[in-house]
């Protein structure tokens, strides 16, 4: 996994990492920062709400596996009365009827459950179109969408709109928790 420098950094790749940072920053400043706010502007909240819901809902099969995969029985239980209560309450997910009954979200990914299992998080790497992450964190990012649930058992229109609804919910994140 490599060593960590004595100032605590674990980036052997900087020069590399620092190239690819200013691609991201760029491609953010061009295309994803204005899809973003062009998406906030012409969605109406209702709708935004409903997307972030859907795309939620869809991310719990896998929150549940990683549950299961990192024995927290509890955060799986949760996930799993999580995605009958938005499924079957809310509307396949449209609605987070979850929340409304106090059942809080409780999301992980491989990634955490890679960190259960002892592996360390490696070096600081910069993906391109994907931004800053760890070795460690970037498999389980990978893991994540070659294992996906949802993605795997729809027929592929289903999951080109399941992931399109992702991508949607992302750039609503971005509007979100962007500096003005």
């Amino acid at each position: 996994a490599g060593t960590t420098a004595p100032d605590g950094i674990n980036d052997p790749f900087e020069s590399t990492n620092r190239s690819i940072h200013a691609f991201n920053r760029g491609l953010d400043r061009a295309i994803v920062g204005p899809a973003s706010k062009g998406f906030g502007a012409a969605v109406p909240e209702p709708a935004k709400r409903v997307i972030g819901n859907f795309a939620n809902t869809l991310d719990l099969p896998g929150d549940i596996v990683n549950n299961v995969l990192q024995l927290n029985i509890d955060d799986a239980a949760t996930n799993t009365l999580r995605l009958a209560a938005n499924v079957t309450m809310g509307v396949g997910g449209i609605f987070d009827a979850a929340t409304a009954l106090g059942v809080p979200s409780q999301p992980t990914d491989f990634g955490e459950t890679l960190h259960v299992w002892g592996v360390g998080e490696g070096p600081f790497l910069e993906i391109p179109f994907t931004g800053p992450t760890t070795l460690r964190d970037a498999t389980g990012t990978l893991v994540d969408l070659l294992a996906n649930p949802v993605s795997n058992n729809l027929p592929s229109r289903e999951a080109f709109w399941a992931n399109a609804l992702k991508l949607l919910s992302r750039l609503r994140d971005r509007d979100r928790f962007a500096a003005t």
